[in-house]
């Protein structure tokens, strides 16, 4: 699949064919009020694709946004985004001749997981809605329409690219032409394995855990304020900032047990104690908003004595005395002693969470994990350590360093794959611009004045 972003440090990028990247293409769509801009375009149609039109909001939206993330832009780009737009309504066309459509359910879901990545990036519904001069149910119907629309035509994309091929005599001859100076740097990458153990907590603990945020209900059942106690008393160490607030979330953002007790409780009600992969917690609904809810917490932990320390510290001494004497690998140890459920059906190996890779840029990895593995070797098993998983518990560790590549100019024999994948991308633009420049000379495409220098400077029909 064609996939690649607006790169604004280079138009060529631009006149490649390639669905911009979600957020961008997203973005676009949302025509935020421009009351307050004087130099705001009132609204009109700019081009004419067969049976869509293009509008100036559309070129405007899309370059003030371009100006809001980009240190420079371009001179000539609206020509470009024009000619994005004219592309999108060419596909668009064609899934009207073919009869593409996208069912209602998979656009619901794609809009919905675009939102609450928006709002998570924005902080809250009333930034975003403030933002974009709209109310959430407008941004969202915006939304609905550009994913439906995005869907469509990367259907269309796939009935022109998807049985392309390359073979490996293409990725070589893709690599020779790339110039010396363009020729990507590869950052030093590790990949890792670990073996996971978590201090046993006793029942006291978890009593004494349990006493107190009882307690603290009491004292918000008879009026203090649970915001102050959170910043007080809460283990989640967010609180001092949020005042215990965790924002809207939906619930695929939030634990299972979470998810239950909050999505239950009624606006200003407060849970009765939770327990969730993170600890126990107090649970304050604050409002709802469709699938999503707004919740403060008080998070407490159970407190692990010396005593239990040892006892996992000494786990995982045992397992490196067994690797060691050659009882059994660090892999099959992973699987059968490893208290870590992401990591241990695969051998230990962990994968990055940011792109589902398994492996690790440095600047990647946990601050403990970093200082232990940047001395070790290849092949090489640190000694335990302590440490805490993902959602912050406290657990001991110890890792194997399974490979590391030093920082390089991308070559065929390290980073094959990476070249395919450039190589099938360029592959694949060169197919879609024939198939644009075909399509646009069997098409109805009429341009407004105002973008006649694009025209005739052939800038479109380049593209």
């Amino acid at each position: 699949m064609v996939q690649t972003a607006i790169n604004l440090k280079s138009i060529e990028s631009m006149k490649k064919f390639t669905y911009i990247s979600v957020i961008l293409i997203t973005l676009l769509s949302f025509q935020k009020a421009k009351s307050q801009d004087k130099s705001f375009i009132l609204d009109r149609v700019v081009a004419v694709v067969g049976d869509f039109h293009v509008l100036q909001s559309d070129i405007e939206q899309q370059y003030l946004q371009m100006k809001m993330n980009q240190a420079y832009v371009p001179e000539g780009i609206k020509c470009d985004i024009l000619n994005y737009f004219i592309e999108q309504k060419l596909l668009m066309t064609q899934a009207k001749i073919d009869s593409i459509e996208v069912s209602e359910a998979q656009v619901e879901l794609s809009m919905e997981s675009r939102l609450n990545m928006f709002i998570s990036q924005f902080g809250s519904e009333e930034e975003m809605e403030e933002y974009f001069g709209k109310s959430i149910f407008d941004i969202r119907e915006d939304l609905q329409k550009t994913m439906r629309e995005m869907m469509i035509t990367q259907q269309v994309q796939q009935t022109v690219v998807g049985d392309i091929k390359i073979t490996p005599s293409d990725v070589k001859s893709y690599y020779r032409s790339i110039p010396k100076d363009s020729i990507p740097f590869i950052e030093s990458e590790v990949k890792i394995a670990r073996i996971v153990a978590y201090p046993p907590v006793n029942e006291k603990s978890i009593f004494e855990v349990k006493k107190r945020l009882l307690e603290l209900r009491e004292r918000i059942m008879n009026g203090e304020s649970m915001s102050t106690l959170a910043i007080l008393y809460s283990d989640d160490p967010s609180a001092t900032t949020n005042f215990g607030e965790i924002g809207f979330r939906s619930k695929s953002e939030l634990d299972p047990a979470y998810v239950e007790t909050a999505w239950a409780l009624k606006e200003g009600q407060v849970s009765k104690i939770v327990e969730s992969s993170f600890g126990y917690h107090i649970i304050q609904s604050i409002e709802r908003r469709g699938d999503r809810v707004n919740t403060r917490h008080i998070l407490l932990k159970p407190k692990v004595d010396a005593a239990a320390r040892a006892k996992a510290l000494a786990k995982l001494d045992s397992v490196k005395t067994l690797i060691e004497q050659d009882s059994m690998t660090f892999h099959i140890a992973a699987i059968i002693h490893s208290e870590d459920d992401d990591t241990r059906a695969n051998g230990g190996l962990v994968v990055n969470p940011q792109n589902s890779a398994a492996t690790f840029k440095y600047d990647q990895l946990e601050t403990k994990d970093y200082y232990t593995i940047r001395e070790m070797e290849v092949g090489e098993i640190s000694q335990p350590y302590e440490s805490t998983d993902d959602g912050g518990t406290l657990c001991y560790k110890m890792i194997k360093l399974i490979s590391r590549t030093e920082p390089h100019r991308a070559n065929l024999k390290q980073d094959y794959l990476l070249l395919q994948n450039m190589a099938m991308s360029e592959k694949q633009n060169q197919i879609m611009q024939e198939w644009f420049e075909e399509k646009r000379e069997k098409t109805y495409v009429r341009i407004d004045n105002s973008f006649e220098e694009c025209d005739n400077s052939n800038a479109l029909s380049d593209l």
